[in-house]
């Protein structure tokens, strides 16, 4: 008999990527993922991981086990789905997927109400970024993803998945509080488009919008401070050195030494819940979505 903690320790690897983040994302640590994978080896006579690098691969034989292993975790999905909607209250583990400023600047209150309303409820959150987590939606690595999409990259909608709008973000200009722009009301996208400007990294949906968007003012944007984190985004405006485009959501409290200013036309990312049609019923799916959703105002 097939482990089925072992093979889902294999399933994680394979769609993480590591075992670190497998472990992270199964709330292990990465030496228990290690064992259950030795022992899943030793049961089957097979290899399943090889050293490549610094990490790890799944050989052929592994990624036939992690095949087998999406299927019987549907099955006891929909188990679980059924027990829970016999109880008629939620229960149950609940993992969800959420991008980094909807981590920190909505999941906490919602994640303390449920936490309290519903003690019964194991509740798990994992940070990932908004583009991957429809994919772990889809394939039932986490049960509900909070994302996010732009007007030129909408959220893609994989067969068996449902979402529910939570609302729109809006994100201002942040320019030192010495800059020519600062005392400005409200600016036009042309207004910045010869600015140096602190950004995401290429590849991010910020940082394409960004540029597509001052592209479009006539201008090829100098994007000469690329990093990832908001936070430090603001930190380098503060020092004088350029201009971010920074979302309200998660943004946190502004420094005297910054201002803020309206962009019109004003850019908008939606947020949205995601989670798979047949976890439909389940009664935790139906709380977590109405809370996030009462706590979105206060959150934006």
């Amino acid at each position: 008999m097939l482990d089925l903690a072992r093979l889902k320790a294999l399933h994680a690897v394979h769609v993480h990527g590591s075992i670190g983040a497998a472990a992270t994302a199964l709330g292990y640590t990465p030496s228990a993922v290690s064992q259950q994978i030795s022992k899943l080896e030793r049961e089957t006579h097979t290899v399943l991981l090889e050293r490549q690098g610094r990490g790890v691969a799944l050989t052929d034989a592994a990624h036939l086990l992690v095949s087998t292993a999406e299927q019987l975790l549907s099955i006891v999905e929909r188990a679980e789905v059924a027990l829970e909607e016999q109880r008629g209250r939620p229960s149950g583990r609940l993992t969800v997927a959420a991008f980094p400023t909807a981590a920190c600047g909505l999941l906490p209150p919602v994640l303390a109400e449920l936490a309290a309303k519903h003690p019964s409820l194991d509740l798990r959150l994992i940070e990932v970024d908004a583009h991957l987590s429809v994919d772990l939606v889809a394939r039932g690595v986490v049960d509900l993803a909070v994302a996010h999409d732009w007007d030129i990259a909408p959220l893609p909608a994989p067969e068996g998945v449902e979402r529910a709008v939570l609302g729109d973000d809006r994100c201002d200009v942040l320019v030192p509080a010495g800059h020519r722009l600062a005392d400005r009301d409200g600016l036009l996208r042309s207004d910045v488009a010869r600015e140096r400007w602190i950004c995401q990294p290429p590849g991010s949906v910020c940082h394409d919008w960004l540029v597509r968007t001052l592209r479009e003012a006539g201008t090829e944007p100098d994007m000469a401070y690329q990093v990832g984190e908001y936070g430090t985004q603001v930190a380098l405006v503060e020092a004088g050195v350029g201009i971010a485009l920074v979302p309200r959501l998660g943004r946190g409290e502004i420094p005297a030494g910054v201002r803020v200013l309206r962009l019109e036309p004003a850019p908008v990312r939606r947020l949205y819940a995601l989670w798979r049609a047949g976890a439909s019923r389940r009664p935790s799916i139906g709380v977590a979505v109405d809370t996030l959703r009462a706590h979105w105002p206060a959150a934006r």
